[in-house]
């Protein structure tokens, strides 16, 4: 994967020469389809496939302090690696030749791990090398966006390694994939050229945490979540990520997210201990979360599903509002995902008409400049 000339993660043209045929690809790229199949267990219409819902934190206060929210994710991996069910962890973090970008590594032990913690907001393509760790034979957790854990579902289907070998697939809330520009867009804020930049932390080290830019000379710079987030890097997302029907990591075991405390009606980003809301969605994440919690790796709260759009109003509105903007798409003559099973429409009739128009017409004059019918 290349960074191409907007700062997004596309195949190279090698890489696509030697990749399966256009009906294989279709069949496993959550980018081209989503469909749910979760018939067998409770479904709510925005926030999917539910079995318990919790809000907590990692009982070790240096996860809980390193991780983005309350550091239940990394928590899971840490105890499945020293408890031996699994070999190794994939998961995202920082490039070390590229503070601002990210690589995809296999971690094997607790020191890679928190190494690896804190959200990264930018390009990362976790499933390219998979099959590198597949030929290895042994077992490993799969920590990725959403849109990932599709892909790989999907790939199961094909491929029967994955879930003898991938016994826990894991997620977290996304908002979108900014492009590289936005942390440039960061770094100009901040004041600090790229090449000064001996590292560079999207989130993590607090709740929600600093964005914080380290010179070679050891200085800082930093900025608030808010900030950083809210006025810069969301406002650089890809266009696929503001169509997509799954910001909630439907298709994985267990996923987290920030339990956001309110304040106004509206979440509240003061600094505090980290807390996370995490969402069981399997049997098999209900008995790995169980275990965490009679272990005393982990302290939860059961929390009511009417509670979580208090702490995640975002991505409430963004299903909801899914179909509007695929309308969008077919006024612009544009070639349409396919999603399956979602309770689109379902939410779309609940939502306010006019609401739903200006969700069209804003996605209609964002359009990229694509031909027609592409």
């Amino acid at each position: 994967m290349k960074l191409n000339e907007r700062g997004f993660a596309r195949p190279s043209r090698p890489q696509v020469a030697q990749s399966a045929p256009q009906p294989e690809l279709e069949a496993i790229c959550s980018g081209y389809s989503v469909e749910q199949d979760a018939v067998d267990r409770p479904y709510d219409d925005v926030w999917g496939p539910i079995l318990d819902i919790w809000t907590g934190n990692s009982t070790d206060a240096e996860v809980r302090y390193r991780g983005s929210s309350g550091g239940v994710l990394s928590q899971i991996a840490i105890d499945l690696i020293e408890s031996k069910a699994v070999d190794f962890v994939v998961h995202t973090q920082a490039d070390p030749d590229e503070p601002l970008g990210n690589v995809t590594s296999p971690s094997f032990d607790r020191k890679g791990i928190l190494a690896g913690a804190g959200s990264r907001y930018a390009p990362s393509s976790p499933l390219a090398k998979l099959n590198v760790y597949l030929e290895t034979g042994k077992k490993f957790v799969f920590i990725g966006k959403p849109c990932d854990v599709v892909a790989l579902r999907r790939m199961a289907r094909i491929d029967p390694r994955i879930d003898l070998q991938v016994p826990y697939m894991l997620s977290f809330f996304c908002a979108g994939v900014p492009s590289r520009f936005g942390a440039l867009a960061v770094l100009k804020k901040l004041e600090v050229e790229a090449a000064e930049v001996s590292k560079f932390e999207f989130r993590g080290r607090g709740w929600p945490g600093l964005t914080r830019a380290t010179r070679f000379d050891g200085s800082e710079a930093t900025m608030d979540y808010n900030s950083s987030w809210g006025t810069v890097l969301s406002r650089n997302l890809q266009f696929r990520c503001k169509i997509c029907p799954d910001g909630t990591g439907e298709f994985a075991d267990i996923v987290c997210a920030d339990a956001w405390y309110g304040k106004d009606g509206y979440p509240d980003f003061a600094e505090r201990d980290g807390r996370s809301l995490v969402i069981v969605r399997t049997a098999r994440g209900q008995a790995l979360l169980a275990d965490l919690t009679h272990k005393g790796r982990v302290e939860l709260e059961p929390l009511r599903v009417g509670e979580i759009e208090l702490m995640q109003p975002y991505q409430r509105d963004r299903k909801r509002a899914v179909l509007a903007r695929l309308g969008a798409l077919v006024a612009g003559r544009r070639k349409l995902p396919n999603y399956r099973n979602l309770r689109l429409s379902a939410l779309t009739w609940r939502s306010n008409p006019l609401w739903l128009l200006k969700n069209a017409l804003g996605t209609f004059r964002r359009l990229p400049s694509t031909p027609p019918g592409s």
